[in-house]
């Protein structure tokens, strides 16, 4: 990938070293992709503005395009006609060179690379299991009242009745 100087006014160009066998690439193995086309309309490609590049894109967002677009080959205007019809008209022989192009393209990795993965580079700090945390403790219950009966409760009122039992004191 190169940054134009005035980028990110200008898309990056993109390129693979070694040409792929698909619709989408052409011989020289630049790509043709619409989010690195130059921003605006443009009548004669079909592709609306909002296809296009634009300053709000991100280097992620280019990289994810290129993913699916390697997947999910756009045949109806292709790059590679020769890649496009022999997708279309003979998938099998279109994987097979496709497998080649790959197993060739293993010859460029360099000598104890390592593939990075999308899992966080951080260290995820141990939790420590304290089962202790969740055991009953006798030292909560005074502050709890530590009973399940209101009969062991110290009220300041000796009154125990409801307010229909004092009504009927206070007539008797």
């Amino acid at each position: 990938m190169k940054f134009p100087k005035n980028y990110p006014f200008s898309p990056p160009e993109f390129a693979f070293r070694r040409p792929l066998y698909h619709p989408n690439i052409y011989p020289d193995g630049k790509l043709c992709i619409s989010i690195l086309h130059a921003p605006g309309e443009d009548e004669m490609s079909g592709e609306l503005a909002s296809e296009r590049w634009s300053p709000a894109q991100r280097v992620e967002s280019v990289l994810i395009s290129i993913l699916s677009l390697l997947d999910d080959a756009e045949v109806s205007s292709p790059a590679n006609v020769d890649a496009g019809v022999t997708l279309r008209k003979e998938p099998e022989e279109y994987k097979s060179r496709v497998r080649k192009d790959v197993e060739m393209s293993k010859q460029d990795i360099p000598e104890g690379f390592v593939m990075p993965t999308h899992q966080p580079a951080t260290v995820k700090p141990v939790e420590k299991d304290d089962s202790d945390f969740w055991a009953e403790s006798d030292a909560d219950d005074d502050v709890f009242g530590g009973s399940d009966s209101d009969e062991d409760m110290d009220f300041d009122d000796q009154d125990t009745g409801s307010d229909e039992e004092e009504e009927e004191k206070k007539r008797s």
